[in-house]
């Protein structure tokens, strides 16, 4: 399908105010750069019954967890969110608006993970934050008023590298149980040689050449790509990870990634549905105060965690 109408009329724009692309600028300019374009299209921010900030202990020093909570009440179940921004960019005001959304049309709790990020911090520590970001909710769920048994995992883009990440380490090390986990057009595999990002080359848009400056902040070295925590689609064993809800954009170089993601876990038996959104660009997630795509895809993400969190725990 061609761009969707309101795509082309974000591309437009983007045009004519002369947009230079992320990789273009300093690290300081692309995250504010980043955070301001996240902030105008991901429309108003929902009001929620409350959001709490707390610190708690980390492998590389304190880490802060937001929380958002749609209402009064016990043992609300809750989705750990990971912000996107490829490692490098991003930060729990990036994701905020998401959280809010996604907290009151899945009614539960969002908890967002202030990761490290690179080039200061490297693979691993944003995974290594993450887990412990999980682990330390998992155990403490009961005195924040949430149910230890439902606990889901999601992000978008590097966020839904992280939470894929983050499950096979779980499985690792023995938790936490995960319900459910959303991922939003993640990054799967480094350096992959796929037809979606062969394709994308348009300066105006989230390209190749986009992927390519994150992973070169996120990674020390070559050989940390083949690292199943790096790159998932690269795990040997996928069997007995949460069952999965993936979205991907036609337009968006990491579609196919995530897409072979999907299938893998579903040939590992893992129970998955994946949805393509046509016409859209990597990001439209986030932009659902602009893109009509945007907002749909976080109303289906809401029900297939409703769903997730149900009695029977169904896929």
């Amino acid at each position: 399908m061609p761009l969707d109408p309101q795509v082309r009329a974000l591309r437009a724009r983007r045009a004519e105010a002369g947009t230079p692309p992320l990789y273009t600028l300093t690290l300081d300019q692309a995250r504010a750069a980043d955070l301001a374009a996240v902030q105008a299209a991901g429309g108003a921010p929902e009001p929620v019954h409350s959001v709490t900030e707390l610190e708690i202990p980390g492998p590389g020093g304190p880490l802060t967890l937001r929380l958002h909570r749609p209402r009064d009440g016990a043992r609300l179940p809750a989705l750990v969110y990971l912000f996107g921004g490829g490692w490098t960019l991003g930060s729990l005001d990036t994701c905020d608006a998401i959280c809010r959304r996604l907290a009151n049309a899945a009614d539960c709790v969002t908890v967002s993970i202030g990761y490290r990020r690179a080039p200061e911090h490297p693979f691993p520590a944003a995974v290594q934050d993450c887990h412990a970001g999980t682990v330390w909710l998992a155990e403490h769920a009961a005195d924040l008023g949430l149910d230890p048994d439902r606990i889901a995992i999601g992000g978008d883009s590097a966020g839904g590298n992280l939470a894929a990440a983050v499950t096979l380490l779980a499985r690792r090390e023995g938790g936490p149980a995960l319900r459910h986990q959303l991922l939003v057009y993640p990054n799967t595999a480094y350096r992959a040689d796929t037809a979606s990002v062969r394709e994308s080359e348009d300066p105006l848009l989230f390209n190749r050449h986009s992927v390519d400056w994150y992973w070169g902040h996120y990674l020390k070295a070559e050989a940390d790509g083949d690292d199943p925590l790096a790159s998932p689609l690269r795990a040997d064993d996928l069997s007995g990870l949460p069952p999965a809800t993936v979205i991907t954009a036609e337009y968006d170089p990491l579609r196919d990634e995530g897409e072979a993601y999907a299938a893998a876990l579903a040939a590992a038996g893992v129970p998955v549905l994946a949805r393509r959104y046509d016409g859209m660009v990597h990001g439209f997630f986030a932009m659902a105060g602009t893109l009509d795509a945007g907002r749909r895809a976080q109303e289906w993400a809401a029900q297939r965690l409703r769903t997730a969190f149900g009695p029977d725990g169904a896929s």
